[in-house]
């Protein structure tokens, strides 16, 4: 029995850093790193825009939509996608961001929506920016779910691996770290997607660094749900949970891409040869 709770993981972080004085508000960790992942992400983009001869100017006004698009898309799609019915019968809570509830498939939503706008706003191609952004977003989401793994929130199933994760504030039952697997998992596919920016010729068509985030990143999303406990409980109803449904266009989308590429890339050859 003694070996069975010595042989796992006790995560028994607390959430809060430290508390403010006078105004006591607590500093989290979940803020802190979404911050780094706003600060790396912006530092990269910044490296590659530079790269290419485009100005900081460009990247700070393309920061302002991402961020607030970011944020607005993740916001709604946690009151749409998982708890309708409580926040239209309570509106006012819908701002209360502060109280948690954010979706990351609602802010890829949100981010694609941002980065629609800033398009026709700068006459810039979408898949342009996309392919640039496609770079740093796994970057930043290694961020966010390392701050929901200080958070002891997104936990796994019950499970008997080593490597489990007994979260102290929430139970003794050792489980998943399904935030650390994701998290690891970002930070792999950030790697990949640089290293193929600036070693192969990925980024002569445009859209292939962006489609390959779709693909790769939701596809492990889905079999990351698998290891994850439902966030509601209709989900618990369902033959896959709320994330994986909401996984699936991302994916198809990221593929159908790759496949209008591959055709463009033969038909401008044939242009070529003719």
């Amino acid at each position: 029995m003694l070996y069975y709770f010595l042989s796992f993981i006790r995560w028994d972080v607390d959430p809060n850093i430290f508390i403010l004085p006078i105004v006591h508000h607590p500093i989290r960790w979940y803020a802190v790193f979404w911050l780094l992942g706003i600060i790396l992400s912006y530092g990269v983009l910044l490296k590659i825009l530079k790269s290419e001869n485009k100005s900081a100017e460009l990247l700070d006004k393309l920061a302002g939509y991402i961020l607030l698009g970011t944020i607005i898309g993740a916001r709604l799609g946690h009151v749409l996608f998982y708890d309708p019915s409580y926040y239209f019968s309570n509106p006012a809570k819908i701002l209360a961001v502060w109280e948690g509830g954010l979706a990351s498939h609602g802010g890829g939503i949100g981010l694609l929506t941002a980065m629609y706008l800033f398009s026709k706003k700068t006459n810039l191609d979408f898949l342009w920016i996309a392919d640039r952004l496609a770079i740093v977003v796994p970057l930043a989401g290694c961020c966010i779910r390392l701050g929901n793994l200080m958070n002891s929130e997104m936990i796994g199933k019950p499970t008997d691996v080593p490597w489990a994760f007994i979260f102290e504030k929430i139970d003794p039952i050792p489980r998943h770290p399904a935030q650390l697997y994701e998290a690891i998992y970002c930070l792999f596919l950030f790697v990949l997607l640089y290293g193929l920016w600036r070693y192969s010729s990925i980024k002569r068509i445009q859209g292939n660094s962006f489609a390959l985030l779709l693909i790769l990143l939701f596809i492990f999303r889905f079999v990351d749900e698998y290891f994850k406990i439902n966030q509601e409980a209709f989900e618990d109803s369902l033959p896959i949970n709320m994330g994986q449904i909401l996984s699936i266009p991302f994916i198809l989308g990221g593929i159908a891409l790759l496949v209008y590429n591959s055709k463009r890339k033969k038909s401008v050859a044939k242009r070529r040869l003719s």
